[in-house]
């Protein structure tokens, strides 16, 4: 379905780096919000122009009632991207990102008006497909204990006790629970994403933390032979979100990629 010029607000919130001659990355966050990418903008930026918006919902932004799916926000950035007049765009998605950032090369290839908008794709743990026999961990049942044991190789790493939240911390972090569920359903995932994935036309890599039990690497794996041409690396001592717990690792599955294409 088309997305309207206006569909994304144009006061969102974009952290940036790098110079704007380089080629852009467009960096996609999850549900955690923009702070969980942050570390993938400042390595990107000695070689690209990063992007990492705020979706639309998210810490406290607005979200427009066209946005109602990852289809509909996958069709907006593209559509923002097309105004912008960007080309050879190198997508990097985290999570729910990852999914939106698969769903926007899958649209662009079957788009004409946007061709040559998308030049490579990287996939972080990316939510979004079903795979048989490796379900997405149901996140909406899952305490902050038990998110972390399942996001993170050192669960300790990566708990935070709700105690110590302020008010406004906790209202935030309920919004964008409600924006997630809205956008990425209950679930978070898309039954028919997996079979319409051999249409994505641009070097792909999959990256993955061996850790990860929201989405296992075997999960990561049946993305990466979906799309054609498709790379796969795994992480080690790294959960779902690879480039906060093992960066260097993941730094050095990325850069020869992104040389590469």
């Amino acid at each position: 379905m088309p997305i309207s010029p206006s569909a994304l607000p144009e006061d969102l919130p974009v952290l940036r780096a790098g110079t704007t001659e380089a080629r852009t990355a467009l960096v996609l966050h999850g549900g955690g919000g923009p702070r969980t990418v942050a570390p993938l903008v400042g390595h990107l930026a000695a070689t690209l122009h990063a992007l990492a918006p705020t979706h639309p919902g998210w810490d406290g932004t607005a979200r427009p009632d066209s946005i109602t799916s990852v289809e509909r926000l996958a069709g907006a950035y593209l559509t923002r991207l097309r105004e912008h007049e960007e080309r050879d765009v190198v997508l990097i998605g985290s999570s729910i990102g990852g999914w939106i950032a698969l769903e926007m090369a899958v649209q662009a290839a079957h788009d004409e008006r946007y061709a040559g908008l998308i030049g490579a794709v990287i996939d972080i743990d990316g939510v979004g497909a079903v795979v048989e026999g490796e379900p997405v961990a149901d996140f909406f049942a899952l305490d902050a204990r038990a998110l972390a044991e399942a996001a993170w190789h050192d669960p300790e790493r990566g708990y935070a006790d709700p105690a110590g939240l302020t008010e406004e911390q906790r209202a935030i972090q309920q919004a964008n629970g409600r924006t997630m569920a809205a956008v990425a359903g209950t679930s978070m995932s898309d039954p028919t994403l997996l079979g319409r994935l051999g249409a994505v036309n641009v070097p792909t890599l999959v990256v993955w933390g061996e850790s990860d039990r929201i989405v296992t690497p075997a999960y990561g794996r049946a993305i990466a032979r979906a799309v054609p041409g498709a790379q796969f690396a795994e992480i080690p001592e790294a959960g779902h979100l690879p480039h906060l717990e093992a960066p260097e690792a993941t730094w050095a599955a990325i850069d020869p990629f992104l040389t590469s294409v």
